[in-house]
């Protein structure tokens, strides 16, 4: 899948998960209707991420769901991942670019334009922008409160690549996101801490889905 048609995308974090495994929710924002997923889990082990890397590498590639790895391009390499995502402390999106080849998913997390007109310069296929609202599961760069949503349309504005906004949306908060000029939203908590990780999938699927088709209606006319 091209990132331009991804319109919802989770980023996993087990610590959120409470008793579920990683793979659990995985495999219940497949069943919602996830465009992607992002094997993140910064807070263990190169060993650990491999190994989880392969099953959920198994269970999107069944559901035609994209697999990025965060950071680790050695890990995205051995599972046969879609991608990689890089931040601005990583290995450079052009080393990523190099090193996984011509037909990988390259992204990079911007939070200024002209963090994201560089990135786009290296050769990234999708911008990861936020933090967008206040959130406690991913570094806020730009203050307590996010960027915002004003901050991403500027980022989309500047680039011709597809822009994701990440941190602290909902269902009930991705509307301005995606109207901001987004090919969708990302999220950790609303997903993996969710009750019910499915149904929180579903909604956040149906708010991203119908507030870009409402936006490319509008445009039409």
């Amino acid at each position: 899948m091209n990132p331009s048609d991804w319109r919802t995308y989770l980023v996993t974090q087990a610590s959120l998960s409470g008793d579920r495994t990683t793979p659990e929710i995985v495999r219940a924002a497949i069943d919602g209707g996830i465009d992607a997923v992002q094997l993140r889990e910064k807070e263990t082990s190169a060993r650990s991420r491999h190994e989880l890397g392969h099953e959920l590498r198994e269970l999107t590639a069944e559901a035609g769901v994209d697999l990025i790895v965060n950071d680790r391009l050695d890990i995205a390499q051995v599972i046969d991942a879609d991608g990689v995502h890089v931040g601005q402390s990583d290995l450079p999106v052009g080393v990523a670019r190099d090193l996984l080849g011509p037909d990988a998913i390259v992204g990079c997390s911007t939070a200024t334009v002209a963090e994201a007109r560089n990135a786009e310069a290296e050769g990234a296929d999708y911008l990861g922008v936020g933090a967008i609202y206040g959130t406690s599961s991913k570094d806020v760069d730009d203050g307590k409160d996010g960027v915002g949503p004003a901050r991403i349309a500027a980022i989309a504005d500047a680039v011709s690549i597809p822009v994701v906004g990440i941190g602290g949306i909902t269902a009930d908060n991705a509307a301005p996101v995606v109207d901001a000029g987004t090919a969708g939203v990302a999220v950790i908590s609303e997903i993996t801490a969710a009750t019910d990780p499915e149904a929180a999938t579903e909604s956040l699927v149906a708010a991203a889905e119908t507030t870009k088709s409402v936006a490319t209606r509008e445009h039409s006319q």
